[in-house]
């Protein structure tokens, strides 16, 4: 019988080990991010076109944030994790040869294996909560969001290196930054099956007496898993809608933010660093957002989340084409709120699902974020082609009016 005290020390290894595959598969997470709209722009031709790269990435996510939390219902932690990874640097390596033979059907192939890294990276923030204690849970949880700060911020200052990358291989200066991230992402891969020895998940699961689930599994089971839990515990049906209108939010603005500022003449660099300052305000504040929801309550974080988002938003709509003030808070205090959103939201589903149903709800949990953000990523595009940069700030103002609405209602149903 596993100790207590052996579950400590395992669940500190884990965290180390996630510490590292977020900060390093972070990079290959946002580098191509701040030109992945560009690329799908000049291949296509059209600014209207420009956000179904992102939009791709995000279905990418959902599918197999859904189909890998099967996975590791079955398998642990540690393989799906890997197998997340492998299928990211695939993409990287699709949307290099995208940009070569300058086909949009290539790149978005790439784009729905690229956002396996994105399903990775966000359910490694689970991974940290399987062993965790009540009281330290979102810390535990924040502590692996904050991790991405590393990569994720020198990601996209890193488009001027993926540019010259791609000058010196003979490859267009858009393609270089995902030849940089998929070798990251390889790299991240072999860190995580070799370190994530033993399984969270599945020393979690034996310390409760619960089995892995085994064998085929007939289709629809994690809907009805989750569907079941939701009905049993509302507050965990609000926090799935608070972190999917949050990410919806956040998706939407941050892919058309570039082409925003390129229309007002920014350079590449100045776009990069202000991407690179959203990020920070992702992750950098994440141990202070997670130390918050466990000292004052996800409820009262998640709900701050919403009102944070709300500002950001009217700065973006106020914001003018190019580089500004209003743009660069803006984009900072949108990834601060979702910070808040979702490290309140995501402990919030940990807390109150029975960990016979964890991946399950975990797993559909994040792809319906997925989908959201897909359906605002698709709409983005043709927002901004239309109405305007403002209006798209209008669209996602209301998004973020739900989370807060939906934060309240995990406060009724605490």
């Amino acid at each position: 019988m596993t100790t207590d005290v052996d579950l400590g020390v395992v669940q500190r290894h884990t965290v180390r080990t996630l510490l590292v595959s977020q900060a390093v598969g972070a990079v290959g997470v946002t580098i191509g991010v701040t030109t992945s709209s560009l690329l799908a722009r000049d291949i296509s031709g059209s600014d209207t076109m420009a956000g179904l790269a992102q939009t791709f990435q995000v279905l990418g996510t959902a599918a197999t944030a859904y189909g890998l939390a099967r996975v590791m219902g079955r398998r642990g932690r540690r393989v799906g994790l890997v197998a997340g990874y492998l299928m990211g640097a695939t993409g990287a390596v699709l949307a290099v040869v995208a940009g070569v033979i300058g086909s949009m059907l290539v790149l978005l192939l790439g784009s729905l294996l690229l956002g396996a890294t994105t399903a990775v990276n966000t359910g490694s923030r689970y991974a940290a909560t399987d062993l965790a204690t009540e009281e330290h849970r979102a810390r535990s949880l924040s502590l692996v969001v904050w991790a991405s700060t590393i990569g994720a911020v020198a990601g996209p200052n890193l488009v001027g290196v993926g540019g010259s990358t791609g000058r010196s291989l003979g490859i267009p200066e858009l393609t270089g930054g995902f030849a940089i991230g998929a070798v990251v992402l390889v790299l991240t891969a072999g860190w995580v099956w070799w370190r994530l020895r033993p399984d969270p998940l599945l020393l979690a699961q034996a310390a409760a007496g619960v089995s892995p689930t085994v064998g085929p599994q007939p289709r629809g089971r994690s809907w009805a898993t989750f569907l079941e839990v939701v009905r049993e515990v509302p507050a965990v049906g609000a926090a799935v809608v608070a972190m999917a209108c949050a990410h919806a939010a956040m998706v939407t603005v941050m892919i058309m933010t570039p082409l925003h500022m390129e229309h007002g003449g920014a350079h590449l660099e100045v776009i990069g660093f202000v991407i690179s300052i959203h990020v920070a305000g992702m992750f950098a504040f994440s141990p202070i957002v997670g130390w918050a929801a466990d000292r004052f309550g996800r409820s009262a974080v998640l709900v701050t989340g919403g009102v944070v988002l709300l500002v950001s938003l009217a700065l973006c709509g106020l914001s003018p084409e190019g580089s500004s003030w209003q743009i660069t808070t803006g984009l900072f205090l949108l990834g601060l709120g979702w910070s808040c959103a979702t490290v309140a939201a995501s402990t919030v589903i940990a807390d109150r699902t029975p960990i016979a149903a964890r991946t399950d709800v975990q797993g559909t949990s994040d792809m319906a974020m997925a989908l959201t953000a897909a359906g605002g990523g698709a709409l983005a595009g043709v927002i901004v082609g239309v109405l305007g940069y403002s209006a798209l700030a209008a669209f996602a103002a209301l998004l973020a009016g739900t989370v807060v609405a939906a934060g309240r209602v995990t406060r009724r149903h605490s």
